[in-house]
């Protein structure tokens, strides 16, 4: 089974409106409600496709206990560790006339010494019992330890493991330093953490630093995946025109797609690259984070692929 890991999880609220009146009063619906953060988003993708998956999270107070509800009414498996801190909420604003999206995350609360102990046991205890791709994501709450992620790695890799990460700042290039399978970032962290706006000069950074491959989403650009062993090349998928929507759990899609395309052991750029690109567009067609549009198939027919190298 692929494993999820979400160090910072939330009760995601999704708002709809047609546009946000901003410094005015908004009016909306009552917001759709669930368990979140990226790692969730990405069991709930590959649970939706079949594939099995356990998505495991630290959780705490009121809101963990809502959390829990409705992950468990979801029908995802789970591994959930109590934790003291309550579990932070994110809410989304998705203006309906423009397709312009609003995000405000609330920061997690900070994990003592044993609950992080706590995490790192249970993911162990996973690893050990059928984990075939283990893939983590997200922020990390605030305090934590800068090298949870490339723990997460070391600990992959010992057991003969592929390892995703999904983050950003120095735990995306550490990391990288670890020597984690795939790195999943996209255009605006890749800059912020090398320093170039060159995606193909960005992604050599963090390839050179250990990753073996590197998947960045660049927006209208599409889908790039490069890969270690041919340095100095990518591949890329991109639609002949980009797609209006909610574009909160695109990025999440592309790591769901990437997990079962390293569970089922199948090639990157001939088979991963164009299912990640087409279920990252479709998920742009959904009003929450999580799920797919029937229309994904579809999708990858349509995709642009192209080959290309570095002058």
């Amino acid at each position: 089974m692929i494993l999820t890991i979400t160090p910072n999880p939330a009760v995601d609220e999704t708002y709809g409106l047609e546009v946000l009146d901003v410094g005015g009063t908004n009016r909306v619906d009552a917001p759709l409600r669930r368990a979140g953060g990226k790692g969730l988003n990405v069991a709930r993708v590959a649970h939706a496709q079949g594939v099995p998956v356990i998505a495991l999270a630290p959780v705490g107070g009121p809101n963990g206990r809502v959390f829990t509800r409705e992950l468990e009414a979801s029908g995802v498996r789970h591994s959930l560790v109590p934790v003291a801190v309550e579990t932070r909420r994110s809410f989304t604003l998705v203006e309906h006339a423009t397709g312009r999206t609003t995000v405000v995350n609330e920061r997690g609360g900070a994990l003592d010494a044993a609950e992080w102990e706590a995490v790192r046991a249970r993911i162990i205890e996973l690893l050990d019992h059928g984990v075939t791709v283990l893939a983590a994501s997200g922020s990390l709450p605030e305090g934590a330890d800068g090298d949870f992620y490339p723990w997460c790695v070391r600990e992959a890799e010992r057991r003969g493991i592929p390892s995703i990460i999904d983050t950003s700042g120095p735990a995306l290039l550490a990391a990288a330093r670890a020597g984690a399978t795939v790195l999943k970032p996209n255009h605006h962290e890749l800059r912020e953490i090398t320093g170039t706006d060159s995606l193909d000069a960005g992604a050599a950074i963090l390839l050179e630093a250990g990753a073996r491959h590197v998947y960045a989403s660049a927006g209208e650009e599409g889908l790039l995946h490069f890969a270690a062993q041919t340095p100095g090349q990518w591949a890329s998928a991109r639609l002949p025109e980009p797609l209006v929507g909610n574009p909160t759990g695109a990025g999440d899609s592309v790591v769901a797609a990437i997990a079962v395309g390293l569970h089922r052991r199948e090639d990157h750029d001939s088979v991963i690259l164009s299912r990640a690109a087409a279920w990252s567009a479709s998920a742009v067609l959904m009003p929450t984070a999580g799920e797919l549009h029937d229309s994904h198939a579809e999708l990858a027919q349509a995709l642009i692929l192209t080959s290309s190298t570095a002058r």
